[in-house]
């Protein structure tokens, strides 16, 4: 039996299981999603209070993703696709949000900008970060530069961690092996004391993996497998000093060991690999009036890129260090019942630390928002932001964001908005290429769309367009220049149903873009789609299965060099739950399969077949 034959049999089985437990199934209490409150938007508002395009993660869904990696998750979004998603674990991984290239979507954690000075792009590693460290998600799609500055032109995800417990002590893990000789484990302690609460974890993660380069076609060569393994360590403290004041530190420290290959359809020597390493601390701290709040954010994160490679068949290194620190303080106050004020400013020092040079960059900022809120059928949200970079001078961006609740079922939104993007300080100072006359890239945002709220939840509608317009685009020629402008439009539709114990939700999403050379995108597919069912099939057993379609798209052939059309593929994936001892312990096996994926022979980097993780989650007080 094939491992297709396998999987439909299991999934007919699954199906079969779960529809002869419906009569005697229940049904699960959970969050209206209106109710949800996004912390993300730094005024704490209600899903149902704004008009920005949110989608929240939920603790649940993340409990249930244990056999998946953070990028796995975040590409099952509408409009979000992760290049290198689906090929080798170990393959360094970019957002693209809605055909914005990666480094166009900013990634917080716990509220506070993630940023590496000491890559190309400046984005934060999504390999580094274990899904069983998280609580939940946030993501806002659309310029959001407004509230949290450069970087933010296509979106923000907000990653938020695991705190400390209640009173007492509680300790939780996980446990998975699964195929290419892959195995994890979490173990972590939270809880908390009258005042003080805690949550400290740590994860490992090694895996043997595929070669990341495929064979050339017709060769008989063997190319050695690229593995990784990563740890990390997360610690959060809560510290209540009065009914009013709190400060919360925090450390993280995440390591990288990634085997690396020379290049498409070429095997590199045993010995390349990148080292990443990250650290960060610092704290979230909070003063709470009656009627208003001063939250202070402050962050220090290093970070190391050790990279051996043997490009050209000569052996070579290339280390860069980067250093960022964060200040941001900003002021809320309720003005009344149906009027909030948000007002702040953040500062952010980056440093780039190579063999020959040290430089240094400085942006800092001021900003402010008015949220009127439940105004009848009205929500207005206003704002705008002042910056200053000891590089280029000032910008300026703004956001205008109403929502119209038509009925109480039935919500209009739409945003007018710009961002920006700051040169990198390898663009600015970097070896290869450098230009200290680069200016921010800016864009003009547009989006509209409706909510439709049926049934008390048990339906609901969300159709959103979109359009970005980005000028001063930054691109690489024989060296980084500003050139000309890129335009991207597209929508999405994401519907959701409850009915008994079953959930359904899916979405389609579609983009195009011009960036002023082609009338394509690079690895970004013009058409995804995707449908997730679960169902609850008795008071223990939970399954769900996943299938998602990426569309053709475009990709450079690592033969050629030239742009070719990829084939669509589809990918499915199952996942099953067990809980024991009183739902403390979970049994689960998750398993995913690429179909398909011919276009492994054009690019010439391998993607895996079918793999599986299976393993245990615990929570024992």
């Amino acid at each position: 039996m094939n491992k297709k034959c396998m999987l439909t049999v299991a999934g007919l089985g699954l199906a079969q299981l779960m529809i002869g437990q419906v009569a005697n199934a229940q049904t699960q209490d959970s969050l209206q999603l209106k109710d949800v409150v996004i912390s993300a938007t730094k005024n704490d508002q209600k899903q149902s209070q704004t008009g920005k395009v949110v989608t929240i993660i939920s603790r649940e869904v993340l409990e249930r993703s244990n056999g998946k990696s953070l990028p796995d998750l975040l590409s099952e979004q509408a409009g979000i696709v992760i290049s290198g998603g689906n090929s080798n674990q170990g393959k360094d991984k970019s957002i693209f949000t809605r055909g914005a290239l990666g480094g166009y979507t900013l990634v917080l954690i716990d509220g506070i900008v993630q940023n590496d000075p000491a890559s190309i792009s400046g984005t934060f590693d999504l390999r580094l970060f274990s899904i069983d460290q998280i609580d939940h998600i946030e993501i806002l799609k659309g310029g959001q530069s407004t509230i949290y500055g450069s970087d933010a032109v296509a979106g923000v995800i907000n990653i938020i961690t695991k705190k400390g417990g209640p009173k007492g002590n509680t300790i939780y893990g996980v446990a998975s092996a699964g195929s290419f000789e892959t195995y994890k484990g979490t173990i972590g302690l939270n809880g908390g004391v009258e005042g003080f609460s805690y949550n400290i974890n740590y994860t490992h993660l090694k895996t043997d993996g595929i070669s990341e380069a495929t064979v050339p076609p017709g060769s008989a060569a063997i190319f050695d497998k690229d593995g990784f393994k990563t740890d990390g360590l997360n610690a959060n403290f809560g510290i209540k000093l009065d009914k009013n004041f709190s400060v919360n530190p925090f450390l993280r420290y995440f390591y990288g060991d990634y085997k690396i290959d020379q290049d498409g359809f070429t095997d590199g020597l045993p010995s390349n690999n990148s080292i990443l390493k990250q650290f960060s601390a610092g704290f979230n701290s909070e003063y709470k009036f009656n009627t208003g709040k001063i939250t202070l954010n402050y962050s220090h994160e290093s970070n190391s890129n050790d990279v051996n490679s043997s490009y050209a068949g000569s052996p070579s290194n290339f280390l860069n260090f980067g250093k960022l620190n964060v200040v941001d303080l900003f002021y809320n106050q309720k003005l009344g019942n149906k009027l909030d004020l948000l007002i702040g400013i953040d500062d952010r020092k980056m440093k780039l630390i190579t063999d020959t040079k040290n430089p240094t960059t400085n942006i800092f900022a001021a900003y402010g928002s008015v949220f009127l809120h439940d105004l009848s059928v009205f929500n207005l949200e206003v704002g705008g932001r002042y910056n200053k970079h000891d590089q280029y001078g000032e910008n300026y961006t703004y956001s205008i964001t109403p929502s119209i609740n038509i009925i109480k079922e039935v919500k209009l939104f739409g945003t007018v908005s710009t961002a920006f993007k700051i040169p990198t300080l390898n663009m600015l100072f970097g070896q290869y290429g450098a230009n200290l006359d680069l200016k921010p890239e800016k864009s003009q945002n547009y989006e509209a769309g409706v909510n439709l709220n049926l049934a008390d939840d048990a339906f609901t509608l969300r159709i959103a367009g979109f359009k970005r317009d980005l000028t001063n685009a930054i691109v690489y020629t024989t060296g980084y220049i500003n050139e000309g402008n890129q335009k991207y439009k597209g929508f999405e539709v994401e519907p959701a149903a409850k009915f008994s114990v079953f959930n359904i939700n899916g979405y389609y999403a579609f983009v195009e873009g011009n960036t002023g050379k082609t009338d394509f995108l690079i690895r970004r597919p013009k058409h995804t789609f995707g449908i997730n069912a679960g169902a609850q099939a008795t008071g223990n057993l939970y399954a769900s299965v996943n299938f998602r379609y990426f569309g053709k798209r475009f990709d450079t052939n690592f033969t050629t060099y030239l742009s070719e059309e990829m084939p669509s593929y589809n990918l499915f994936n199952a996942y099953i739950e067990y809980a024991l001892a009183k739902k403390r312990v979970k049994v689960f096996f998750d398993a995913k399969n690429i179909l398909n994926k011919k276009y492994t022979e054009i690019i010439g980097y391998n993607t895996p077949g079918f793999n599986f993780n299976t393993g245990v989650s615990f929570n024992i007080r």
